[in-house]
């Protein structure tokens, strides 16, 4: 519960430096905003695709699975993107007080490179934790297993590479070796599960995803039994509903993302000083997380 309790500290001192600079936020807003476009956008030569290939047959999955390969590598390089620039963002306020969003954007600019080879990668590891997942028709408890497990850890890692990518102005290459060292040096000081991010970002997006599907069947129900047969009135109230429950998913999803990003830059940044000290050195965590620590 310990952690629990620091996540919740955590989250509420990440935001607050948040509300002091708003910039530090938009970010998330605009790659959840573009994502979404992207998505929609990009599912519409899929399913034409479908409808004339079908799903049947070698050609038509080699074709589909190509194109929904490099769906995902957009909507990843959306994601790091938009990332990248709310890390600079902390970055500035903790190390300035103040996240410049012109100098974020020209980090993107700078680095926009390795950024697009964080994305292939992380096509890429995807890519090859389906394959070890198998088939869904065909599903095999160890397989779905390994295939978590790889997503569950390129996830985390991809967290803290992209935040030295970024802030030491390194590759992808040169990213992932510097993780390394911190991990194995045991420079990071302290992980995920003794501040529960993830945990308290996790049930605040299903407590508001839930609410929000209920609001949002709560508001068109009623309208559509008092429709009766009238059609426009029904198709309003559905999309009524559905807009109001994808207002509090975003929300979630804005929440998470932010939290998430300004956790391990944080994480990274006390870890860059410590390592900078020595590691007998006494140095404070970064304020957010320095008030969760108390130290």
């Amino acid at each position: 519960m310990q952690s629990v309790s620091r996540g919740w500290a955590f989250l509420t001192q990440s935001w607050k430096m948040a509300m002091a600079d708003r910039d530090l936020i938009k970010p998330s807003i605009y790659a959840l905003l573009v994502g979404l476009v992207v998505s929609i956008i990009g599912t519409i030569p899929i399913g034409l695709a479908a409808f004339i290939l079908g799903t049947d047959g070698s050609f038509a999955q080699l074709i589909l699975g190509i194109m929904g390969a490099i769906l995902l590598f957009v909507q990843y390089a959306v994601t790091y993107i938009f990332s990248a620039m709310t890390i600079y963002l902390i970055y500035g306020y903790i190390s300035e007080g103040d996240g410049k969003m012109e100098k974020a954007w020209q980090i993107v600019q700078r680095d926009w490179l390795d950024i697009l080879s964080l994305a292939a990668a992380s096509t890429l590891v995807n890519v090859i934790k389906n394959i070890i997942k198998g088939n869904s028709r065909q599903r095999n408890p160890i397989r779905e297993a390994i295939a978590g497990l790889i997503d569950s850890l390129w996830t985390e890692a991809t967290f803290l590479v992209l935040p030295i990518m970024v802030i030491e102005d390194v590759n992808l290459k040169d990213g992932l070796k510097r993780a390394t060292y911190l991990v194995k040096n045991n420079l990071l000081l302290i992980g995920v599960s003794m501040v529960g991010v993830n945990w308290i970002t996790g049930l605040i997006g299903f407590v508001l995803g839930l609410g929000g599907i209920l609001l949002g069947l709560g508001i068109a129900y009623p309208i559509i039994s008092l429709a009766g047969e009238n059609l426009p009135l029904i198709v309003f109230a559905v999309i009524l509903g559905v807009f109001i429950a994808s207002i509090f998913i975003m929300i979630a999803n804005i929440i998470s993302s932010y939290t998430s990003i300004a956790y391990h830059t944080c994480l990274y940044l006390w870890a860059r000083d410590v390592e900078r000290a020595g590691t007998n050195a006494n140095i404070p965590a970064p304020a957010p997380l320095a008030a969760v620590l108390g130290n």
